[in-house]
């Protein structure tokens, strides 16, 4: 469709309604382009990009009477990376739990008779160390 602009400052030329169409959409690309390129320099600039942390995958079960917690483990793909298991007590003290051999199905008994850290109405905490060094809280629960 062909409009006779007359105000034009070449009168007699004709102006077509689809001649901004094209302009206009792309101005709007390289605007969104410019924003996300932007974001993007932004994010590593500041240090928001490769900050995050990967966490181990380790699991376990525990059930509780008591005088005791009873410990099994369930398996994990970090479990053959594992070195250490270690039981921190309700005083902040870390015990090494130095029967843990890193198998599937293996049961480990606290058992704290003296202090009555362990068994039912206490928090278990374990955490693990792994061969790469870190330590990580691998369970925590309040029985």
């Amino acid at each position: 469709m062909k409009i006779q602009n007359e105000e034009a400052v070449s009168p007699g030329k004709a102006v077509t309604t689809e001649d901004a169409v094209s302009p206009v959409i792309g101005v709007i690309l390289m605007v969104a382009i410019t924003v996300i390129l932007a974001a993007v320099i932004a994010a590593f600039v500041f240090g928001l990009a490769g900050t995050t942390g990967t966490s181990k995958n380790v699991g376990f079960t525990a059930t509780a009477n008591d005088t005791s917690f009873r410990i099994t483990t369930q398996g994990g793909v970090d479990l053959p990376t594992m070195t250490a298991l270690k039981w921190v007590a309700p005083n902040g003290t870390a015990v090494n739990l130095s029967t843990f051999t890193g198998t599937v199905g293996q049961t480990i008994v606290i058992t704290d008779d003296v202090n009555d850290y362990s068994g039912t109405g206490n928090r278990l905490v374990l955490s693990g160390t792994f061969e790469d060094g870190t330590t990580q809280v691998i369970f925590d629960k309040q029985f």
